[in-house]
């Protein structure tokens, strides 16, 4: 690595910070670059229990999970990118709920192009500069690599909690060739709460920070293969995307930053679907209807299949 003008790497380290500051992340950490092992082996169980449900692609680059030395060869830094998402709006009290994270644009746009202006900031400084950006797009536990930088500590939901943005938040990575010196850890505050496995209505929490995406409401109202059935017992609770519960009571999330990124507020002011607007949706409008948010995930047969369970109807009904 050739500092240009012999920047000192903590100036620069600040400076990374600093700029990543400006364009809406309100954290960001360094982590140095290790191997998974312990952690690998926590996931290979995760997975042999059947906990991925039907999603495949978690089963694949076990090794890269590991060691993401095989992604980019020489990494060194891991700079981990903290975006709130969370905004001063209520959710609405109806049926046909969506999670807070899809009210607004697509996050892996809006955070990848975010990230790409870090890169070249960093490239304007430091010759020879190599990187690799992952927002929820490849073979990264970035949940681990947050902790790991001192974005926060995961909670007994699985998901990462900070002490100023609780765990609405969107993750973004960066695999860089940089040495710099990692941030310090952050203590697990979740002590003994358990507010978030009580609250589940499906019991998806079986273990402090072990999920089971197969009781998982967010996983059946956006990751379900279209061939799946839906359990005809699992009670949605008025969700037609996501759920948020296991987020809505914890304690943290009480003091959660409210976001300055307009894109992530309720498109049109709607915290929730119109059973008017479903009706209207066909296969043809349903990628226009939903351009650029996260809900065209779970494809037009996958949430008219919610709507009609939510409904007490199966499909041919």
């Amino acid at each position: 690595m050739i500092l240009n003008k012999e920047i000192n790497i903590n100036f620069l380290k600040n400076n990374i910070k600093e700029f990543s500051y400006s364009l809406g992340f309100e954290k960001v950490g360094f982590a140095r670059f290790r191997f998974f092992s312990k952690e690998i082996e926590k996931y290979k169980n995760w997975l042999a229990n059947g906990y991925q449900a039907s999603m495949n692609y978690l089963e694949r680059n076990i090794d890269k999970r590991e060691n993401i030395g095989l992604i980019l060869s020489d990494v060194k830094s891991i700079i981990v990118f903290a975006h709130s998402y969370f905004t001063d709006v209520q959710h609405s009290k109806s049926i046909f709920k969506i999670s807070r994270y899809a009210w607004g644009d697509d996050y892996h746009d809006i955070l990848e192009k975010k990230i790409r202006k870090v890169a070249n900031f960093i490239s304007e400084q430091v010759d020879t500069f190599k990187f690799k950006i992952y927002v929820d797009t490849g073979p990264i536990l970035e949940k681990i690599w947050a902790v790991e930088a001192g974005i926060g500590w995961q909670g007994k939901n699985s998901l990462v909690l900070s002490q100023e943005l609780g765990s609405y938040f969107f993750i973004g990575i960066m695999l860089t060739n940089l040495d710099v010196p990692p941030d310090t850890k952050v203590v697990d505050r979740c002590g003994e709460c358990r507010k978030c496995i009580d609250a589940c209505p499906t019991n998806a929490i079986v273990s402090p920070k072990v999920v089971d995406s197969r009781k998982c409401i967010s996983f059946w109202t956006i990751e379900k293969k279209i061939h799946e059935e839906i359990p005809h017992q699992l009670d949605f609770k008025g969700w037609i995307f996501g759920c948020d519960i296991c987020q809505e009571v914890c304690p943290w999330n009480s003091k959660a930053k409210i976001t300055k990124e307009l894109a992530f507020y309720p498109r049109n002011g709607k915290t929730n679907l119109e059973e008017e607007d479903l009706m209207k949706l066909t296969i043809e409008n349903f990628k226009e209807v939903f351009r650029k948010s996260p809900i065209k995930r779970a494809k037009f047969e996958g949430l008219m299949k919610n709507y009609l369970h939510l409904r007490g109807l199966n499909e041919f009904e």
